[in-house]
C-alpha cells in the first residue's frame, strides 16, 4: 500500500475493523518511511454471475428477482418474510458456490422450486406452474401427483 503522503510503499496495519455495514475492513496503517498514518478500505472484489436464460439471452443474477417470484408464489399463504429471505440466501448461497460465471436459469429455477417445496406446498406448485410452465391441466396434475407421492414417501 503506497503512502499517500510520502508515497512510501511500506506500512504496517495499526487497526482493523469491519465497516458499519460489514461490506469492508477500515485499516489504519502507518508508513514505515515518514511516520504517518492513513486509512485504507479492503473490499471483496465481486464478479458478476450471469444468468443463461432459456432462449440463450444472458443477463445479470439479480437475488432481488427470486425474492420477488418467492414473495408472489407466497402471498396470501403462511410464509413470514423471514423464511422467504432465508430461502432467498440460501439460493443465492448456492449459485455463488457453484463458482460458476454463468448458471442457467433451470439451475436457479430448480433450487427455489426445491427449497419452497421444503417450506410451503401451495407456494411450490404456484411457482411450479409458472416456472415449468403448464400447458394444461393434466401437466399440472402430473406435478401435484409427484408432490404427493414424494410426501407418501
Amino acid at each position: 500500500m503506497r503512502c499517500r503522503y510520502c508515497h512510501g510503499t511500506e506500512s504496517k496495519v495499526v487497526d482493523s475493523r469491519p465497516t458499519d455495514d460489514g461490506t469492508s475492513i477500515r485499516r489504519r496503517r502507518e508508513c514505515m518511511s515518514c511516520g504517518r498514518r492513513f486509512t485504507t478500505y479492503e473490499k471483496i472484489e465481486e464478479i458478476p454471475i450471469m444468468v443463461v436464460k432459456k432462449d440463450g439471452r444472458r443477463e445479470t443474477f439479480d437475488s432481488e428477482k427470486i425474492l420477488m417470484g418467492v414473495r408472489k408464489a407466497c402471498e396470501k399463504r403462511p410464509v413470514s418474510a423471514a423464511q422467504m429471505d432465508k430461502l432467498v440466501e440460501e439460493v443465492v448461497r448456492e449459485v455463488n458456490n457453484t463458482l460458476e460465471q454463468e448458471v442457467t436459469s433451470t439451475y436457479v429455477g430448480e433450487l427455489v422450486m426445491r427449497g419452497l417445496k421444503e417450506l410451503d406446498e401451495v407456494a411450490y406448485v404456484r411457482f411450479a406452474s409458472v416456472y415449468r410452465q403448464f400447458k394444461d391441466i393434466n401437466t399440472f396434475m402430473e406435478e401435484l401427483k409427484l408432490l404427493l407421492n414424494d410426501k407418501c414417501e
